[in-house]
């Protein structure tokens, strides 16, 4: 699997397709292959004639476990979809996010949104503003010895989730605390390229979809029917959606 490094850190990443470039930026705890290439989303974005690039997000999958939570600052992790951008000589992509991924997103819109041709935030709504969601209760259920001694239900929805895919506990416990910094309303209304909100309807975690999309200029929001924070990321509204939206950037 090809990787590169942004400073000291290893990425890993996948590169398929040919094509206008779209980058994938995967949610917290998951990884690009249980966000992007199981679900289909790497398959029908190459049938519809693009080169899909995903990264494995540092301390996740593949790429370098860190431990210290200032190591995941959203500036941080933004860098490291820029830097894999000048790795592969793009100037400018279409970037999709998933949750931690669309906050990932929104942060290289605001500061290189010269690199985005198009910002697709998945599963993250008004949380990116007002937080809310998984938190340090997270973080303390996978710090936990065993799944056992975890009482919360969120916490232990992670927890569950984290030991499937056969994570770095600590590691994702460092994420959770260093990458929840939030954006303001204004900060949101200055986004300037094109963006798609895609929210499940019944997503607890994300926050309102459509409240978000009427704080960014010209912002289209997708709702996914019946589908919550964790069954929203490979349904076909979901797919059917991007693409269209693709289309017509």
């Amino acid at each position: 699997m090809p990787s590169f490094h942004n400073g000291a850190v290893e990425i890993a990443f996948i590169d398929e397709g040919e094509g206008d470039p779209i980058v994938l930026v995967h949610g917290f705890a998951s990884t690009k292959n249980v966000n992007w290439v199981y679900p289909a989303w790497v398959s029908e974005l190459r049938k519809d004639g693009r080169r899909v690039i995903a990264l494995d997000n540092r301390g996740h999958g593949d790429s370098a476990k860190l431990y210290d939570p200032a190591s995941y600052a959203i500036a941080e992790m933004a860098s490291d979809v820029t830097a894999l951008m000048d790795h592969l000589g793009l100037a400018s992509a279409d970037v999709m996010g998933y949750s931690l991924g669309g906050r990932i997103a929104a942060h290289i819109a605001l500061a290189r949104p010269e690199r985005l041709r198009s910002a697709i935030f998945g599963g993250i709504g008004m949380a990116m503003i007002e937080g809310g969601g998984p938190g340090e209760n997270v973080a303390a259920a996978l710090e936990a010895p065993s799944i056992d001694e975890v009482t919360d239900p969120v916490g232990r929805t992670f927890r569950a989730f984290a030991d499937q895919t056969r994570s770095d506990r600590l590691a994702l416990a460092a994420c959770m605390r260093g990458s929840r910094g939030l954006i303001s309303r204004e900060q949101v209304g200055r986004i300037a390229v094109p963006v798609l909100v895609a929210v499940g309807t019944a997503d607890e975690v994300a926050g309102s979809g459509p409240a978000l999309g009427a704080l960014i200029p010209g912002a289209e929001v997708l709702d996914i029917p019946n589908r919550d924070h964790m069954r929203a990321v490979g349904d076909k509204v979901y797919k059917a959606g991007v693409i269209d939206f693709l289309s017509r950037r």
